[in-house]
């Protein structure tokens, strides 16, 4: 017998016994969805936004005011920004669930949620910014 083998002990665990204690599987199912529900909210929303933003070009600042101050508009620009950075929270959060183990993965996840958070309150106020900016008309 080799001095340096060590014995090998094999405990015999089912597949649910290795799995237990790592959490439901119910909630990647839920993720999954709300990442392709927003995914297909944002397509026509960011086709109206191309097509806005190709109209408006080399339109005045004053013209581009009075079509975000539009309630029509400014509800269509609050929707973008609201589901565009949850959908980017949702598809960084899978990359951070993925990639970052350890006692790294909670601040990580609570950066994330953050920096979303702020950024997307940022893009909110400056919608109602832009739609509530008072109206200068010519001539008024």
């Amino acid at each position: 017998m080799n001095a340096s083998h060590t014995p090998r002990i094999d405990v015999m665990r089912s597949q649910l016994g290795r799995a237990r204690g790592l959490g439901s599987a119910k909630t990647g199912v839920d993720h999954w969805w709300l990442e392709r529900m927003s995914a297909v909210a944002l397509v026509p929303l960011s086709g109206w936004f191309v097509l806005q933003v190709l109209r408006l070009a080399g339109a005045e600042q004053q013209d581009v005011v009075e079509w975000g101050g539009k309630p029509a508009n400014a509800s269509m620009l609050l929707a973008l920004m609201v589901l565009t950075f949850y959908h980017m929270q949702l598809g960084l959060q899978v990359i951070i669930d993925d990639y970052v183990h350890g006692k790294a993965h909670l601040p990580a996840s609570l950066l994330l949620k953050g920096a979303a958070l702020l950024i997307g309150l940022f893009a909110v106020i400056a919608v109602l910014k832009l739609a509530l900016a008072p109206s200068t008309k010519a001539g008024a």
